[in-house]
């Protein structure tokens, strides 16, 4: 675990008392929100704060035993006055709601029973412009801007502005949510995958040259519709063509929770390999040649993507793949892709798997190709995902907004006039339910 420099810590009191409210139980080995949120802990212990984490959510296989790193575990209820006898006796100096249904769920709790508490939401990914894309997907047509209003949006953006401070992952949706939804800027963070680059300069094994490694990879946690798809659109449209060429390459398919749906697609005769849950990812990655992720919607980053570039491994992703990963950065100052990029368009398919096909076997084939986009992998990950320097960054954020947050509230007029009126109804109607258990 990395440590954060004196410098970054000026004025940053290090006995705060952190309240995560997790709308999962992290799982750092089969998503990439598990990572990025371990991630996030990681940078609060860093500094010595006192770290709990509670959830609703029934825990999975391959959940991470928090305790093992000094992180309190807490099972909360839904719609429950237990929670408010929880966090008023706990006293938080900060809460972080991860993902916006569980700032709805539990916010005007937190608000009323620990009003001093910076609210901090954990967006992981806009869930509306996912959703709205993925509509407009199964609908064989391109997006619409006022598909970007929807109701789900509506109540995404709420939660941000009911927050004294939204991260954001992706530098798009961070753009997105000041020019169309017109959130302030000082609501916003943008804090994308931290990666400890220390694990490069001492990497686990020894690097895998172009001659050794064989084989196509594409990874991802089935529960997350976006890969499903993607697995889908290579079975029926991309991997046939790659196949047809390179008849001796096989398709190696990993992710967690695969449903029989997709086990039964397994065909050794075509090369389409369904392998399960890898239980260490870059061990896969490190031997496939080339990453395949075409995604034909989502949003957020993708840690698949990353995963390729820690491994050294060369991608073939779409620009919704690419989208966000590029940071700030204008067209002049972005780093080319490690690899290949293809245009999706709804309404053209068909010539979308046709090229990201050819470009795979483009990249699968040519070592010289292959070694030019290889070493861009690591120009990415110290420029955009490094987190020595997001660390301190997030950690100082955090500490200037404790010291200045009746200030800072004052300044936010919508996130207190929701707050007075909308969460309202959400109260209500938390403790009708409550009530109604009580009597069943």
């Amino acid at each position: 675990m990395s440590t954060l420099t004196p410098t970054a810590l000026a004025d940053c009191p290090s006995q705060l008392r952190v309240l995560v409210l997790g709308y999962v139980w992290p799982e750092p080995n089969s998503s990439a929100a598990g990572r990025h949120m371990l991630s996030i802990l990681k940078s609060f212990l860093s500094v010595g704060w006192d770290v709990i984490f509670a959830s609703p959510a029934v825990q999975g296989d391959h959940k991470i035993d928090l305790t093992t790193l000094g992180i309190k575990e807490q099972n909360i209820t839904l719609n429950c006055a237990s929670f408010d006898r929880f966090v008023e006796s706990l006293q938080p100096d900060i809460v972080l709601f991860d993902r916006f249904m569980l700032e709805e769920q539990f916010g005007w709790r937190v608000a009323q029973f620990c009003p001093e508490a910076l609210r901090i939401l954990d967006t992981e990914d806009l869930h509306s412009l996912r959703h709205a894309r993925h509509q407009a997907l199964k609908q064989g047509r391109e997006l619409q801007p006022d598909e970007l209003n929807s109701d789900m949006a509506k109540r995404e953006i709420a939660s941000i502005f009911r927050c004294d401070l939204s991260l954001i992952i992706s530098a798009y949706e961070y753009q997105l949510l000041q020019q169309h939804y017109h959130v302030p800027k000082d609501l916003l963070l943008l804090c994308p995958f931290m990666i400890d680059l220390n694990s490069i300069q001492s990497p686990k094994e020894a690097p895998v040259s172009y001659a050794q490694r064989q084989h196509f990879i594409t990874i991802g946690n089935f529960r997350h519709e976006p890969n499903w798809d993607a697995v889908l659109w290579l079975k029926q449209a991309i991997w046939p063509q790659i196949r047809a060429q390179l008849p001796e390459a096989e398709l190696h398919i990993y992710g967690a929770y695969p449903p029989k749906k997709a086990t039964q697609l397994h065909n050794p005769k075509q090369g389409f390999l369904l392998k399960g849950w890898a239980a260490d990812a870059q061990h896969v990655m490190t031997r496939a040649r080339v990453c395949l992720a075409p995604l034909r919607f989502g949003a957020g980053l993708k840690g698949k993507l990353v995963e390729a570039m820690l491994c050294d491994t060369p991608s073939v992703t779409t620009n919704i793949g690419s989208e966000g990963m590029h940071g700030l950065a204008d067209a002049q100052d972005r780093l080319p892709w490690p690899g290949y990029t293809v245009d999706f368009a709804v309404t053209q398919q068909a010539i979308c798997a046709q090229t990201f096909a050819q470009r795979a076997i483009t990249l699968y084939q040519n070592a010289d190709i292959w070694h030019t986009s290889q070493t861009q992998n690591k120009r990415w990950l110290y420029k955009h995902f490094n987190a020595q320097t997001l660390q301190p960054q997030l950690i100082q954020t955090l500490c200037t907004l404790k010291d200045t947050l009746k200030a800072h509230r004052s300044q936010n007029f919508i996130g207190q006039m929701l707050q007075h009126h909308a969460l309202k109804s959400t109260q209500y109607m938390a403790q009708w339910i409550e009530a109604k258990n009580r009597i069943s």
